[in-house]
């Protein structure tokens, strides 16, 4: 059995209600009614030959290898589409078949290349497999008859080689493609013996629609498709489960390796939240971890014009300990804080506020969540009373109608993108609520969207309470929901505010840009369909109205009963692999792990006596506070592992004039990012691949982290905050991470029955787990809500228009996004081949705002704000509508953050990236700040070498 090609049966066992029995080569087996003869076989240990079936696509009976012998039945009916029906008597081997298998694998035979001994796919090969197991052993037709044999490879793909030579046209990579991807990138072109593979209209793999999600690769039974990293380096030998650390999606993958070398990253059939699939990030674009840019030895500076200066561990750890310590007596205790990572382990998250705690003894502590899904925290704790999503990915395939609130899930969370497609294709209805078209608008194949809410950026509560008035005036409530599950006097209150005229749709549509006629009927279709499920994002939450906006969707579940079961629910889709975790582990200034609030004695007293230190009660410094305070002169000393700030966070030479003012920044990464090169302390960090532990993804699932090679600067991170805390004077001695997971699970009510056992033996688990919930919870709030009195709470929601409105000086208002090949700040996608795809960020302006500019496609353009002026080259789209321009923010030299304000939403300081008014002008250099980056960026890489070299 190979490594990677799939070795599975014919199509599952199907959901049925009457169970059938039947006889297969003389046993007597019973199944349910629909399952193929191929799975019923094989759930008795009886494997038919194959080539064109597996359990991850429909049949197809195309390589009739499978064919059986049914009594009473004419001919040979294939048994992966053959259904079992009550009484039959199947033969899977005799005589009769096994001439006709070894005549049809002569067929496909005949046309291939017979290299075996030097093919990539030699061992890993299911063509090879079939021809043994059917016995072939000669090949009686003439190989110098027509054939395929000198067709051209396509090596267009960064990742992977197409040869057609060794192509059987089975079309599992179509069927892949249409099926578990839903691109349709790839086709059957011609007839008969001229059938080929064909992406696009005979086109390049890079020219086509293929998204490289590998999901052709790892359908491929032969060498046709095949990792670049398979030819170059061998057919791996051993594999290690692991999760992705990309997006929120959380994907479970086979990290395959030979010897200490990773080959490829192979999605884990047995993985929840993925099922087998992947997307071109966390299949393909693992270089990084390897890349010549990782800085694997500790390094210390004075001040950050000084060269940087390896030293060991002990002196690095030892000297930025005296640092912090040196500054809090010089400045007082509150004068140093941490930031945690999302892209850390839970148990990595754990630690570094732990030690800011009970080490540094304040509650400075944040995440990256303040400036994305803070918002979030606020609101589902509000209204549900948890600070998370309610329902597992797979319950899409259960919704009825979709509303897709300011995320675009196919660019951001493109394997939970594909689910949602597959859904949408079995004909549950759409709404998308976004300024820009994105893909599931109308560009994706057999998807289209039934309304699309175009409104004006910054009104999102406008456009929310429209859509509830309407449900409230239209009698459209689910009453006892409402009256068996939510809190009726506060509901009563919402009632009358939101059936106020002034939320009607008609009065709305002057704010939002959106005809009252849609807002009405997309109220009507989430209110009456069925299922309502409605997934956000990012769009929606880095507002300043963003936790208004999450009340709003949280009241919208509610009044229509929308909640508590599968195909339903309020889903934030989370960025970061773990941004999920990075909260839940108390990275909040004023949160323990579990959400519990640090003024709270009972709680304070609990993490006391485990800790053995007395905590503060009240709640430390946001990262803006950190910011202002810096600059104040207050705030000196910062610990930041693995997070970004000085690409990410908003007012960028604001935060740039912050870490300037900072006499000891720590920084813990795998590279010299933009935020080390503020630093004094570089503190080496270990990739995913390096270290075991948990991530938590966007659907509360605790995933495993194993390690698959040995950290290259020798320490895992929780291993360097551990060694940190001890030279500060606070004693940490864990050995392993699941120790410090039984430490979470003994404080954390929502953690409490969660494991490395537990989550090694089920693969995964969502919290809540605890005596309730023994294996988790994939679905929240089923019978009661999480509050104290176990009601919903429905809140007011107040439109209050932004401080960023357009002038005639700003008439364009700037939104940003990601998208599918970059992720977050670049720093890992922009060291693998993923630039092929997007090598620099752009900025999407309408056709009319560019004539109107004398802007053409490719024009260098500048972009200005009151904080500030970058330079991009102009892409003209029609995605955005007139007034509206749109980048992303994936490289640091853009500076998309330079142009976005300090304006944050009201209860978390959510930055407002998503409204800034700006304008664009046709320009012939860049920007005064690239000029100045690149100087500073060239003099940090001097110092860095200047460094390297003297040591």
């Amino acid at each position: 059995m190979s490594l990677n090609k799939e070795k599975d049966f014919g199509t599952p066992a199907r959901e049925a209600d009457t169970l059938v029995t039947l006889e297969i080569d003389g046993f007597q087996v019973t199944a349910p009614a629909g399952t193929s003869v191929m799975r019923a076989a094989a759930g008795i240990g009886i494997d038919i030959p194959k080539l064109c079936a597996t359990d991850s696509i429909e049949p197809f009976g195309s390589c009739r290898l499978c064919v059986v012998q049914i009594e009473g039945a004419r001919g040979m009916p294939a048994s992966c589409t053959t259904p079992v029906a009550e009484g039959m008597k199947i033969v899977t081997q005799n005589k009769r078949l096994a001439h006709v298998r070894r005549g049809i694998m002569e067929l496909y035979i005949s046309d291939h290349p017979l290299d075996c001994l030097t093919c990539s796919a030699n061992g890993d090969c299911e063509l090879q497999d079939m021809a043994g197991a059917v016995g072939l052993r000669e090949i009686r037709y003439n190989p110098q008859g027509k054939n395929h044999l000198q067709a051209i490879k396509d090596e267009s793909n960064p990742y992977f080689s197409f040869d057609p030579s060794k192509c059987i046209v089975c079309s599992r990579c179509v069927r892949a493609c249409e099926e578990t991807q839903g691109t349709f990138a790839l086709t059957i072109d011609g007839r008969g013996f001229d059938s080929k593979v064909s992406p696009g209209q005979n086109e390049a793999f890079m020219d086509s629609e293929c998204v490289s999600c590998g999901a052709c690769v790892q359908a491929c039974p032969t060498a046709a498709l095949m990792e670049k990293s398979v030819i170059e380096h061998g057919t791996p030998e051993h594999a290690t489960v692991t999760t992705c650390a990309y997006c929120g999606v959380g994907c479970s993958f086979r990290a395959e390796m030979k010897g200490d070398q990773l080959i490829r990253m192979v999605p884990h059939k047995d993985g929840k939240a993925n099922h087998g699939h992947s997307c071109v990030k966390g299949r393909f674009a693992f270089g990084y971890a390897t890349h010549k840019d990782r800085i694997t030895t500790p390094m210390i500076r004075k001040s950050i014009t000084d060269p940087w200066q390896e030293v060991g561990w002990e002196e690095a750890i030892n000297y930025a300990a005296s640092e912090l310590k040196r500054i809090q007596a010089q400045y007082g205790k509150d004068s140093i804080g941490g930031i945690t990572s999302s892209r850390c382990t839970n148990e990595e998250t754990y630690l570094v506020q732990k030690l800011v705690r009970a080490g540094f003894g304040n509650n400075n502590v944040d995440t990256c969540a303040r400036v994305c899904h803070s918002p979030t925290g606020y609101g589902l704790k509000q209204t549900f009373g948890e600070s998370s999503g309610t329902q597992n990915f797979d319950s899409v395939m259960k919704s009825d109608v979709i509303m897709v609130i300011g995320a675009n899930p196919t660019d951001g969370h493109p394997v939970f993108g594909s689910l949602m497609k597959k859904r949408l294709r079995q004909g549950a209805k759409l709404i998308v609520v976004d300024p820009r078209e994105i893909d599931l608008v109308k560009n994706s194949p057999h998807v289209k969207a039934d309304y699309h809410l175009k409104l004006r950026p910054g009104t999102n509560v406008a456009l929310i309470n429209a859509l509830g008035h309407v449900v409230v005036t239209e009698n459209l409530l689910d009453e006892v929901f409402i009256e068996e599950r939510c809190d009726t006097a506060a509901f009563a209150k919402w009632k009358i505010f939101i059936a106020d005229p002034r939320h009607a749709p008609e009065q709305a549509e002057a704010v939002t840009g959106v005809p009252a006629a849609d807002v009405r009927a997309a109220a009507r279709l989430y209110a009456t369909a069925g299922n309502g499920a409605i997934y956000y994002g990012l769009g929606v939450t880095e507002h300043s109205q963003g936790s208004t906006t999450v009340i709003g969707i949280a009241n919208l579940a509610m009044a229509t009963g929308n909640l508590g079961r599968e195909g339903v629910g309020v889903n934030p889709l989370r960025g970061q692999n773990n941004v999920q975790g990075s909260c839940d582990m108390g990275s909040f200034p004023h949160e323990f792990p579990g959400y519990r609030h640090v003024s709270d004695d009972d709680t304070r007293r609990l993490f006391e006596n485990d800790w053995n230190v007395i905590l503060e009660s009240e709640p430390g410094l946001r990262i803006p506070n950190m910011f202002d305070a810096a600059s104040d002169g207050t705030f000196m000393g910062l610990y930041v592992e693995g997070e970004d700030i000085a690409q990410s966070d908003p007012d960028i030479q604001h935060v740039h004039h912050a870490l300037r003012s900072m006499e000891c920044v720590i920084v813990q990464d795998l590279f010299l990012n933009e935020t080390a090169k503020f630093a004094h302390v570089f503190l080496p960090g270990s990739s995913f691949l390096e270290k075991n532990g948990t991530f938590t993804n966007a659907e509360r699932r605790i995933s495993p982290v194993r390690k698959v090679m040995k950290p290259l600067a020798g320490y895992e991170d929780w291993q360097v905050t551990q060694l940190l805390a001890n030279a500060m004077g606070y004693p940490m001695n864990y050995s392993h991470p699941s120790q410090i997971m039984d430490e979470i699970a003994r404080l954390t009510p929502t953690f409490a029955g969660v494991s490395y056992e537990k989550i090694d033996r089920l693969g995964s688990i969502q919290w809540p787990c605890n005596e309730e919930n023994p294996a988790g919870t994939p679905t929240m709030h089923a019978h009661e809500f999480m509050r104290p009195n176990g009601k919903g709470l429905f809140m007011l929601t107040e439109y209050v228009a932004t401080e960023e409105r357009t002038t005639r000086m700003f008439p364009l208002i700037l939104t940003t996004g990601r998208i599918l090949s970059q992720y977050n700040v670049g720093a890992q996608t922009r060291r693998t081949e993923n630039v092929a795809w997007h090598a620099e960020d752009r900025l999407e302006i309408h056709p009319h705002d560019a004539e109107d500019r004398g802007i053409i496609d490719g024009d260098w353009v500048g972009i200005k704000s009151r904080s500030g002026e970058t330079v991009l080259r102009a892409l003209i789209s029609e995605r955005v509508q007139p007034g509206v321009v749109y980048t992303t923010f994936h490289f640091p030299e853009s500076g998309a953050n330079v142009i976005t304000t300090d304006n944050s939403d009201w209860a978390t300081n959510c930055p407002e990236y998503k409204v800034t008014p700006v304008q664009v002008s046709k320009v012939t250099q860049p920007s005064e700040w690239q000029k100045q980056y690149s100087d500073f960026s060239k003099q940090q890489l001097e110092l860095l070498e200047q460094g390297t070299h003297h040591a």
